[in-house]
């Protein structure tokens, strides 16, 4: 079950795993764009399902989670990837849509967990996947709502981790860095190491497959921001109000 599936990395990685012979549940809010996917799904010879539903809804959630296990059976993989990522300075905050990110990237993917985690337990068998960000790590500029979703997203999920892997469900918290996808298209800034999708796909289909606790790419990316969570304050405000990657 992939949320965020009409297009993006969430398209891209249901015709992935169609492709190693996964049967998907195609979760977003445009119902002809899923259509397109799980047409690409069939021509490679597998099936998916086109389950429209918001992630902020927890009911359509809920009764798309109960349609995909009836008609294909238990959900083995939730990958929890729907997201919004605005940039706005922060001298122009708009408490609205701070909300609407918060309750797409976070309470969706609550609301996502709680569709499938009844089962899962019960089967004692389950993976948990989360598209994280970099972007978690630390504040960037004019990127408030967007860090502060991707830092809850992935304490969020070490949690889950800590509570579930002794029943049996695996958790993996994916944290890339800038790729090409409708998200980063259009911005005037140059991102560094920004990764193809198809590249960034067959990474993060490894990281699943492995049942990787944690993965961060690219690697030299995912570097520099480790070498930023500890660097002293004045040196990490200074080196990021000349470096807005997000514009």
């Amino acid at each position: 079950m992939i949320t965020g599936a009409s297009s993006g990395i969430g398209g891209a990685l249901a015709v992935e795993l169609a492709k190693r012979g996964a049967r998907l549940g195609l979760v977003a809010r445009r119902a002809e764009a899923l259509a397109e996917i799980a047409e690409r799904i069939k021509a490679v010879g597998s099936r998916a399902l086109v389950l429209p539903a918001d992630v902020r809804d927890a009911d359509s959630l809920r009764k798309a989670a109960e349609r995909l296990q009836s008609d294909l059976g238990p959900v083995d993989v939730l990958i929890a990837n729907a997201g919004v990522g605005p940039t706005r300075n922060g001298s122009d905050l708009d408490a609205a849509e701070v909300s609407n990110v918060i309750n797409i990237n976070v309470v969706g993917a609550a609301n996502c967990v709680a569709a499938v985690i009844p089962e899962m337990v019960a089967r004692g068998q389950g993976h948990l996947v989360a598209i994280s960000s970099l972007a978690g790590y630390r504040g960037l500029p004019k990127s408030a709502a967007y860090c502060a979703s991707k830092a809850a997203v992935s304490a969020f999920f070490e949690s889950l981790r800590i509570d579930l892997e002794p029943k049996g469900i695996a958790v993996t918290i994916i944290h890339p860095g800038f790729i090409k996808t409708p998200l980063t298209a259009g911005r005037e800034a140059q991102m560094p190491f920004l990764m193809e999708l198809d590249n960034a796909v067959q990474k993060i289909v490894r990281a699943i497959e492995k049942q990787k606790k944690s993965y961060a790419f690219p690697w030299q990316l995912a570097t520099i921001v480790r070498v930023g969570m500890v660097m002293p304050i004045w040196m990490y405000d200074r080196i990021s109000r000349k470096n807005s990657f997000r514009e």
